[in-house]
């Protein structure tokens, strides 16, 4: 294909329990929106699944209990066919994690396969049902050229200062070191802007939250570590703990990793410290009213300045900081405490910039499907 053809892309982007899917049209690395759609509550009776043209202010939504992401990807596949949507020259696929020896955006090939089964204990929760869908586009469209796209690949230039745990080579040689995530996002806020400034840290505040040094448009130090559960605290993810706090638990009721898993990942954060919701809309609607919806709020605004203000620490300053995400793209009351918290750094430009993960997906796909001479 030559590079002004136009390619359509398939991005999918797996939850735990969710699949979302934007067919693109990407021509010379411009990609514009055809469709959009996504099957929420995957596994459950209250499923629900959507879907809707680029002109469409509504989406077509429907109750669908889908049992698997294998089942939510087919009904993707059957919706788009419905709506008459061109058929997809490639898809993309985001993964959270490729584990240690997967660091790079890449063609999926057989061992492409192989090596990500190996990684799913790096990401129990993300890396199963991606493999899932992958592994179903492989066997409903076999000719289909396919992409993986990483949230680590982003953050492999961090220096071994911030990549590297204090722990024994024993531990380090099993891959246990600072991944970063949010790599898709971050991607397609540097692609937004039309100068990327020496020193950028970007606060990516959603369900899930991240802040990330950028200088010289790469990464160099980034708040979530091994998984997705470190660093800020998020909407039920706890963030950083002191290591002796799991100790004590297992001797105190949390004897195994599941109940541990649940307990740090979705049981801790907003939801564990308000002890009513994770959702930050609500806490502020209980704020004055609720110690607790008032201490979460608090605690999360701290937690974001600190981390914020130790990320332009190892860059030796601040130019611009970018807030991306639910929370930091639609919340200005959070922006605007947080950088008035952080005065004392200098002058620094604030900006909102949205992200664009699956649009971010259909690029890399048809950047890497143009520059290799067999993707077969």
């Amino acid at each position: 294909m030559s590079p002004a053809a136009s390619r359509n892309v398939l991005a999918l982007n797996c939850g735990s329990s969710s699949l979302k899917f934007g067919l693109y049209s990407v021509t010379a690395g411009d990609a514009s929106l055809l469709f959009e759609g996504e099957a929420e509550e995957i596994g459950s009776a209250h499923g629900q699944f959507w879907i809707r043209h680029k002109s469409d202010e509504s989406k077509r939504k429907q109750a669908s209990a889908l049992p698997d992401h294998k089942a939510a990807l087919g009904q993707a596949l059957e919706a788009l066919n419905q709506c008459r949507a061109p058929d997809p020259d490639a898809a993309g696929h985001r993964f959270v994690h490729g584990g240690p020896k997967l660091r790079e955006h890449q063609i999926i090939r057989p061992e492409t396969v192989e090596t990500l089964q190996d990684a799913v204990a790096f990401a129990p929760l993300h890396m199963p049902a991606a493999l899932a869908v992958l592994k179903q586009m492989e066997s409903l469209l076999p000719e289909l050229a396919q992409v993986v796209c990483f949230d680590t690949a982003f953050h492999r230039t961090l220096p071994d200062v911030s990549r590297q745990f204090a722990l024994s080579a024993e531990v380090r040689h099993l891959g246990v070191e600072r991944f970063g995530f949010h790599g898709l996002s971050l991607e397609s806020i540097l692609h937004q802007m039309r100068a990327i400034p020496e020193n950028v840290v970007v606060a990516h505040l959603g369900n899930g939250c991240s802040i990330t040094a950028i200088k010289h448009g790469r990464s160099i130090d980034t708040t979530m570590g091994l998984t997705p559960t470190g660093g800020i605290m998020m909407g039920t993810r706890c963030g950083d703990l002191d290591p002796g706090v799991l100790m004590f638990l297992m001797q105190h009721g949390f004897p195994d990793r599941d109940r541990l898993s649940s307990l740090v990942d979705h049981e801790s954060g907003l939801l564990g410290v308000s002890e009513t919701t994770s959702d930050v809309r609500e806490l502020l609607e209980k704020r004055g009213k609720d110690g607790r919806a008032d201490l979460a709020l608090r605690m999360f605004s701290y937690q974001v300045k600190k981390a914020i203000a130790s990320m332009a620490a190892a860059m030796g300053g601040l130019d611009k900081l970018v807030f991306a995400g639910g929370i930091g793209e639609n919340n200005a009351e959070l922006r605007s405490g947080v950088a008035a918290g952080l005065r004392f750094l200098g002058r620094f430009e604030a900006a909102v910039i949205p992200s664009e993960e699956d649009l971010q997906i259909a690029r890399i796909t048809d950047r890497l499907l143009t520059s290799s001479p067999d993707p077969a």
